[in-house]
């Protein structure tokens, strides 16, 4: 009964008892609700934490022994390894070198997406191209401005390469390597240094990554960036030929641990994705929508050697007679045969090196060698930037009499 206390306002004292340990009980009960609440969301994090552990251990084992931990550790290099499968593309594995560099610990690193060490002078252009070099699964090196766990900027050499399943040539995991390198002096470095007082203990808030302290930090951020003048003002720090080949020199020696201990599992990754498995440049959604067109196509590679085909529809399969695993990883020009019209194989060409679509009338050959008219239409396929990623091939069959086929060449 400690909330129990006598209103001197109007009332009788038993109605403002009543009142007063109601308020009392409200009192008690937001404070339970809000702790419930807190409580719950405490519990969602560690389990949310706990399952992000689990994958990540998972990430390492499912490639490489136990030993692969103690094998990286002993590397010198400042790297990190992520893992592109898991949500949020996180760290699964940061060496002691990176850490000392950054002045992060383990725990603070490992499970986050590498965005936590950019700021406001980190270049998004820059940006905008790792993370098109992730989802074009390539090499990329460049420089780049990060910054260390107490907000101080650095200048370094960024090396992102993928690492590839010899087995079926997904992209298991990215080694990024970071070199530090000579800044060079700013053009506007006095005017730049209160920007770098306040926006470095941006920085060091955002180690806290509580959801306000983030918000905030990303609309400082934000406002600083929508001001391009501020990062046009900031001189590229380009690395030496020396760093270059220093960051060449790790990719190598990580790649080697790697694949060494993959060896041992029997589930060996490799730094270079094998034509025999080009089925996986895909990514598994992207195969699953395909899945479910019914037209006869084929998706060709313009960025690997020879062009190869990527995907076959199950209609493309039927029309030719070939098993799938006949025909990925090889150039289209073996349904060709030896009455193809070289004019038509020509017209071909030359849409794909000008990067134009184009419709073609072409006899081909199926498995068994009997021909057919294919009435081939041919387009790019661009992703955001413009750039052709894959080329587009509809097959159409058509059984006709050669006066027809005339015809509808002309409708096409």
């Amino acid at each position: 009964m400690n909330n129990l206390r006598l209103s001197r306002g109007g009332g009788g004292t038993h109605n403002n008892t009543v009142c007063t340990w109601d308020l009392g009980f409200h009192h008690h009960r937001h404070q339970y609700t809000e702790g419930t609440q807190k409580h719950t969301q405490v519990m969602e994090e560690q389990g949310s934490l706990q399952q992000i552990g689990g994958l990540i251990e998972s990430s390492f084992n499912s490639c490489y022994t136990s030993w692969v931990y103690e094998a990286l550790d002993e590397l010198e290099h400042n790297f990190t390894i992520t893992d592109p499968t898991i949500s949020g593309h996180p760290i699964v594995f940061a060496s002691n070198g990176f850490l000392k560099m950054t002045g992060y610990l383990k725990d603070e690193v490992i499970g986050r997406n590498g965005r936590i060490f950019r700021g406001p002078r980190t270049n998004r252009r820059s940006i905008m191209e790792i993370r098109e070099a992730i989802r074009e699964e390539k090499n990329i090196s460049m420089s780049l401005l990060n910054y260390k766990k107490d907000g101080t900027p650095f200048w370094m050499l960024f090396q992102l390469s993928p690492i590839f399943s010899k087995h079926d040539g997904r992209v298991i995991h990215f080694v990024s390597v970071q070199i530090p390198i000579s800044r060079r002096k700013a053009n506007s470095e006095d005017g730049n240094r209160w920007q770098e007082l306040v926006l470095g203990s941006c920085r060091r808030e955002v180690c806290s990554d509580t959801v306000m302290e983030l918000a905030r930090c990303r609309a400082l951020d934000s406002f600083i960036d929508t001001d391009n003048r501020v990062l046009e003002r900031e001189e590229l720090c380009e690395a030496s030929d020396s760093e270059k080949g220093k960051a060449l020199t790790a990719i190598g020696s990580i790649m080697s641990v790697l694949t060494h201990y993959s060896e041992l599992t029997g589930r060996l990754v490799c730094g270079n994705r094998s034509n025999s498995a080009v089925i996986c440049s895909l990514t598994s959604a992207l195969n699953i929508s395909l899945g479910r067109i019914k037209q006869s196509f084929v998706l060709t590679d313009p960025q690997l050697l020879n062009m190869p085909i990527v995907y076959a529809s199950d209609a493309f399969l039927s029309m030719t007679g070939y098993n799938r695993h006949e025909v990925l990883g090889r150039n289209c020009r073996f349904l060709n045969g030896p009455d193809t019209d070289p004019k038509a194989i020509g017209q071909i060409k030359d849409s794909i090196q000008s990067s134009q679509a184009c419709s073609v009338r072409i006899l081909n050959y199926r498995k068994d060698r009997s021909s057919f008219w294919n009435f081939l239409h041919i387009s790019p396929v661009r992703n955001a930037s413009a750039k052709v990623m894959f080329l587009h091939s509809t097959a159409k069959l058509y059984n006709l009499e050669c006066s027809q086929v005339d015809d509808l060449a002309r409708d096409i």
